[in-house]
């Protein structure tokens, strides 16, 4: 899904899940990918039926003209759907004896799999949501022998799950203490911290479905000592893809495991991201005519065609966003959504959040 697909997905989810119905009135009708429409107009016919026999006189006129406006949709639309269809109506009305029956439909962008039909106070929207999920994540760890934080990356957002601490002294020994025992005290203690890393790991990682790999940072050798003897298990240990030397093992060595991984996470949001704003940052330092920024510039340069890359915080306005997106279509442009997750993307907001990379220099 293109990341402006997305977004305006997102958004509409959002705008359906606002809803809530004063009573059971809002209808959900989900139709997988391939599914025959007609079969389904069936069912509601008969589901008319038994909202015949609702209490209440309000709530049974509101479900019945919901289920009679859908029917009425797809029986004028087609017979299969190659995405299938999220259909929604119900009275979105906190007016009692004010009814404002709202019909909504969209064809989901990627192939939906649940077929639903519910009539509750909300409308059903979560097979939906996981279609604009991050489709991968990637577990982090950077560890050393006094603390290490366990992370994820998400997309582009790196979210701290735990920091520990190992409690395993400094070099310097307590005085009478032999040199042996107290390594051997050391050692115990560091492995020890290993498996209760491990163990964490487990618990955060192991279960997650879109877990496409695990990168691991810290010291030499602190950490192969950890993948050697931290007991990780080997479902978890099959899945690191990487191994940094990091000298930092809190949130900041997250960030620096994340940088150092770039070639692992090529095709990751976080790496794409950066890679774009540093092109747009050098080029604006470099040859700044090739390179334009602010609403009123970016749109002047987006209608005389001069725009190869249009740049866009997710956090703009949406009119703007909408209306800067169509030109970019209708001139060729590619559009770049951002997030302001990383240290680039928080400078690319300051500036305004839009900008444009140029195909030729122009005057605005």
């Amino acid at each position: 899904m293109a990341s402006q697909e997305r977004n305006d997905f997102k958004e509409f989810l959002e705008k359906i899940e606002s809803y809530r119905g004063r009573h059971t009135e809002l209808v959900t009708v989900l139709i997988p990918a391939g599914y025959n429409v007609n079969e389904v107009v069936k069912q509601l016919e008969a589901e008319k039926s038994t909202a015949s026999n609702i209490k209440s006189r309000s709530t049974r006129n509101n479900v019945i003209e919901a289920l009679e406006k859908i029917t009425r949709e797809l029986k004028q639309g087609k017979q299969k759907y190659d995405n299938g269809l999220a259909l929604f109506c119900g009275n979105t009305s906190q007016d009692e004896g004010k009814p404002n029956i709202e019909f909504f439909a969209i064809e989901p962008p990627e192939p939906l799999s649940t077929r639903i039909y519910r009539c509750d106070q909300e409308f059903v929207v979560e097979p939906l949501k996981e279609m604009v999920e991050v489709g991968e994540v990637y577990g982090l760890l950077v560890i050393e022998r006094k603390e290490a934080t366990i992370g994820l990356l998400n997309g582009s957002r790196i979210e701290v799950i735990q920091k520990m601490s190992s409690g395993v002294p400094g070099k310097v020994r307590a005085g009478g203490q032999s040199s042996q025992r107290f390594h051997r005290i050391t050692e115990g203690l560091a492995k020890e911290f290993y498996r209760r890393v491990a163990e964490v790991m487990k618990t955060a990682f192991f279960d997650l479905k879109n877990l496409k790999g695990i990168l691991v940072g810290g010291p030499i050798p602190t950490k192969e000592d950890f993948l050697e003897e931290g007991q990780l298990v080997t479902a978890l240990k099959e899945k690191v893809i990487a191994v940094k030397d990091i000298g930092y093992a809190d949130e900041h060595g997250l960030e620096l495991l994340v940088e150092a991984s770039q070639e692992e996470l090529a095709e990751q949001d976080i790496i794409k991201e950066r890679k774009i704003l540093e092109r747009f940052f050098n080029t604006l330092g470099k040859n700044p005519e090739m390179v334009v920024y602010r609403y009123p510039q970016v749109k002047k340069a987006l209608e005389m065609g001069a725009v190869d890359v249009l740049l866009m915080t997710e956090k703009l306005e949406k009119p703007i966003m909408k209306e800067l997106t169509t030109l970019a279509e209708q001139m060729g442009t590619t559009v770049e959504l951002l997030s302001n997750e990383t240290g680039e993307g928080k400078q690319f907001e300051n500036l305004s959040g839009i900008g444009a990379l140029l195909r030729f220099k122009v005057n605005v």
